[in-house]
């Protein structure tokens, strides 16, 4: 049976190593992302499945990285070759991390179980693989922050003196060093370096301030710079930066790949994922629950549906598509994000009333049923800019994504929020479903939005997709308001295809579940 499989993202080379529970549990697992294929670990694959299996090492998920070149991708300036004939060093580091950081691991993060936050994702490497993953460290430190470097060839131009430009360590940053005492002791160019830049890159971090728990240097006394050398240090560098004390604590409780908030929840749906983002518009701090999907991506990318009040709606979703998308005669895998609120509470009625309406004045609301004053009204739009410009190319930079499949849905004031987006911006989303809507905010100011907007959607050339849900069992005034709206839609079937459907026996609140599946095919079709 193989150990490790072979794949190609976007025509780079990996070498992939599951761990030995990884098909038996709904875990997720540190990522460690090591350079010149893997070579490290697959030359010492049975021992590190030794350790796996007796709990001496944390469980990792490992992929080696082919270099198509590494005097260009593995070094992070130009610089001049050290024997006369060759070619010089390309300095083209800089892209190849990038690659590794924004293609490769979010592929990665997307296929596989993953620990995605940066105190869960390694990066190492040997000799020049060594040194490019400690640039990786200092360029990209919100997304590796676990460093190998064995044998890093830290006699490179300019690498000691970046080194000391920089100070100390990034932030949070765990890094393994390791190197032979007689590394460069042969050589008569810029290698003789080898091993007393090492040892003074440790030195200096150290004095810098940078905690003995944090940084690790091992000396092997008859060390060569060979890669036999490098091989036994794998094991320890894997230790080293993923402490298995600290993982043994995390297991106690459910790590179902979720990013934990203030509080470990005592139930967490596995595939799911959960953001915390403040907006740039509004200020506020948005809770964003994603469903990964279980396959991979079609052609064109997946389909998504953004959920508005995902604290009360998105474990129904989430479940919902990790049953039904099971193949083979699921539907197919779709994305899944939750726009919720920085709260335990599935209804979030102060958050509500802000994001999702526009500006009213008493005089343009009814009595409020219990008798109380409404809350701050009127951030719709800059709610709607947070989703249009930040939290979508958020998405889209993690997940391949189908833009001509992206749907809205929103329930009650989230109704109206959907429909005014459909009318103010069309563009934003291919398809809406507006459960529920409170067509009466503002003394049906939508109709006037709708009016104002006819003509962005006659001008789009796209013919968009609106379904209207409402429980039968509702207040009379809610059903009627939905109907009305839905005769007054239907005479506008060139630019907007609407369908009407009222749920028999469900409530304002009881109707939701009834619509997840629906809503699943309509996000699908």
């Amino acid at each position: 049976m193989n150990r490790y499989q072979q794949l190609v993202v976007e025509d780079r080379e990996l070498t992939l190593y599951l761990p030995p529970s990884y098909h038996e549990s709904d875990r997720s697992y540190p990522v460690a992302y090591v350079q010149d294929q893997g070579d490290m670990f697959t030359d010492c694959l049975n021992y590190l499945n030794h350790l796996f299996v007796a709990g001496q090492l944390v469980e990792v998920i490992l992929v080696g990285i082919s270099s198509t070149n590494r005097n260009r991708e593995y070094t992070p300036w130009p610089a001049e070759p050290l024997l006369e004939g060759n070619p010089p060093f390309g300095g083209e580091g800089r892209t190849y991390v990038d690659e590794v950081a924004d293609v490769i691991k979010a592929y990665i993060d997307r296929q596989y179980r993953t620990l995605a936050a940066p105190e869960h994702t390694a990066i190492i490497g040997g000799s020049f693989g060594g040194m490019i993953s400690m640039f990786a460290g200092y360029w990209r430190p919100e997304t590796f922050g676990r460093i190998g470097m064995l044998s890093a060839s830290l006699w490179y131009d300019g690498v000691m003196d970046y080194i000391r430009e920089q100070g100390e360590l990034p932030t949070g940053q765990r890094v393994y060093m390791s190197v032979g005492q007689l590394e460069g002791t042969y050589k008569n160019n810029a290698q003789k370096h080898m091993y007393p830049n090492n040892v003074e890159a440790h030195r200096f971090w150290i004095e810098q301030g940078v905690s003995p728990e944090r940084l690790q240097l091992a000396v092997d006394p008859d060390g060569t710079h060979d890669p036999i050398f490098m091989a036994r240090r794998f094991p320890d560098a894997l230790r080293w930066l993923f402490v298995k004390e600290e993982y043994d604590q995390e297991s106690e409780m459910v790590r179902a790949n979720c990013n934990y908030l203030e509080k470990d929840p005592l139930f967490c749906i596995p595939g799911t994922v959960t953001w915390s983002m403040q907006s740039d518009a509004t200020g506020r701090e948005y809770r964003i629950f994603i469903a990964e999907p279980m396959g991979p991506p079609p052609e064109g990318g997946y389909p998504v549906l953004y959920s508005l009040d995902a604290n009360a709606t998105f474990g129904t979703l989430a479940e919902a598509i990790r049953l039904q998308s099971r193949t083979p005669r699921g539907i197919p895998s779709a994305l899944i994000v939750g726009i919720g609120f920085d709260s335990d509470s599935p209804i979030v009625s102060s958050e509500r009333f802000y994001n999702f309406t526009e500006y009213a004045d008493d005089h343009e609301l009814p009595v409020r049923p219990n008798g109380l004053d409404w809350p701050e009204t009127g951030g719709v739009e800059a709610f709607l800019t947070f989703i249009e410009f930040q939290l979508k190319p958020a998405v889209e930079r993690q997940y391949a994504v189908n833009r001509s499949k992206q749907a809205l849905f929103g329930h009650s004031l989230g109704g109206f929020f959907t429909l005014y987006t459909l009318f103010t911006r069309p563009e934003a989303f291919s398809r809406y479903i507006a459960a529920c809507p409170s067509v009466w905010w503002k003394n049906y100011v939508l109709y006037k939005r709708w009016e104002e907007g006819q003509l962005r959607l006659q001008q789009s050339g796209q013919r968009k997709e609106l379904r209207l849900y409402v429980g039968a069992e509702e207040k009379p005034s809610m059903v009627q308001d939905a109907r009305e709206l839905y005769a007054f839609l239907k005479g506008h079937d060139e630019v907007l295809e609407t369908t009407f459907h009222e749920i028999e026996g469900e409530g304002h609140v009881s109707v939701l579940p009834a619509l997840v599946s629906p809503l699943l095919r309509f996000v699908n079709a």
